[in-house]
């Protein structure tokens, strides 16, 4: 049976099918943790926080996407496919689709509208998709 990543391969879609690189993985889920772990510095500003969250969360979602053969077109697809590369729900996707838009607001409308709330709720977000990919199998 066909994955339902399949679906969105082909020409002008958000995937393209592409082996998964062991280096390549490494490189994102490094990135990933050392970003959400500058994210969790009181010393930061809560916007250079989220964005070092959001970033964080991007190359975990990214890695996992990799992890399990695809390549994608746009950001946001990473978040939205979450629940057939690493099995992770709304409760986590939401929290990310969410923050790509307040992302977005920031860096094309520069209106970004950042609470310890919405922090604290992407930091679980990232560490959730972290602990997911401890649990993939080695490429």
């Amino acid at each position: 049976m066909a994955s339902p990543l399949d679906n969105l391969c082909g020409p002008g879609k958000a995937l393209r099918k592409e082996a998964p690189d062991a280096n390549e993985l490494a490189g994102l889920k490094r990135s990933g943790l050392t970003r959400l772990a500058d994210a969790q510095k009181q010393a930061n500003s809560v916007e250079s926080r989220f964005d070092l969250a959001y970033n964080a969360a991007h190359a975990l979602c990214l890695a996992g996407l990799r992890h399990a053969g695809y390549r994608a077109a746009n950001r946001y697809i990473v978040f939205q496919v979450l629940p057939h590369t690493l099995g992770l729900g709304p409760e986590v996707w939401r929290v990310l689709a969410r923050c790509h838009d307040v992302r977005n607001r920031g860096e094309y409308e520069g209106d970004l509208a950042v609470d310890e709330r919405l922090l604290a709720d992407l930091i679980q977000a990232c560490k959730t998709v972290a602990a997911a990919l401890d649990e993939l199998p080695p490429v």
